[in-house]
């Protein structure tokens, strides 16, 4: 029988492995998110945004590309229901995420649930799924490590931005601007685990274009996920069905 000591010990060095857990998976967010964020705090600057303001922004709307149209938007004078409207647009793809990832969070108390709802984004969605998918088990502390140090370092380099930004007057000679694109495709690349799930991916990148230059504006990335997705579920279950497999077992594509 183990003491009561041995037992406490046991409880903090799994508790200490689950919180290093979440932080070794944002450190990959972390690389990215702090020059991108540091490229919103100029550009928030540069559109007449006050700095405290900008900073307000990274910690209570914790929307990268949302926060992008924002400035931009504001910067242009453009009116409150016009940045309201662009913004919901712009993160709709969130609902699409939300849908997948619920099921792997139903364990979760529902305060939990929604408080990862704030902090969910494109990059600690596709680390978190990528681990459901690979048959890691539900953990409230490296999930919610891996979220806050997320956010935590998209607030910092917002501040830097905001605050020393001025210091630069263009962030692509710096390579700033291509960096949430990078971590974009390091993300998906892991999630591309089958044939299936790469030609789906393929598919969805080029309605997203397509879409695009068809005049579609800031639809085009919902229009073509839900396109793909439902046309990559419609082969996969018709591959099951041929194949006589139970898809209700959560067998892989």
């Amino acid at each position: 029988m183990s003491c009561p000591a041995e037992t406490g010990n046991d409880a903090q060095t799994a508790s200490a492995s689950l919180f290093w857990e979440g932080a070794r998976r944002a450190l990959p967010i972390v690389l990215g998110y702090v020059p991108v964020a540091f490229a919103f705090g100029v550009l928030a600057v540069k559109s007449h945004i006050p700095p405290s303001l900008a900073i307000a922004m990274s910690m209570l709307i914790f929307a990268g590309s949302g926060q992008f149209v924002l400035a931009g938007l504001w910067g242009a004078g453009a009116g409150a229901l016009s940045v309201i409207v662009a913004v919901f647009v712009v993160n709709l793809r969130h609902l699409l995420m939300s849908a997948a990832i619920a099921p792997h969070l139903a364990p979760l108390p529902r305060w939990q649930r929604a408080l990862f709802g704030f902090e969910m984004t494109d990059e600690t969605f596709g680390v978190h799924i990528t681990a459901f998918q690979h048959g890691w088990k539900l953990a409230a502390t490296t999930l919610f490590t891996c979220n806050v140090t997320a956010q935590l370092s998209w607030i910092g380099g917002t501040a830097l931005g905001a605050f020393f930004g001025g210091l630069i007057t263009d962030v692509k000679p710096l390579g700033l601007d291509y960096a949430l694109t990078a971590m974009f495709l390091a993300l998906v690349v892991p999630q591309c685990s089958s044939r299936l799930h790469l030609l789906t991916g393929i598919f969805a990148a080029v309605l997203s274009l397509g879409f695009k230059m068809a005049g579609m504006g800031q639809w085009n990335v919902v229009a073509a996920t839900i396109v793909a997705a439902t046309a990559g579920t419609a082969l996969f279950l018709r591959r099951a069905r041929r194949e006589g497999r139970d898809i209700t077992s959560g067998g892989a594509a």
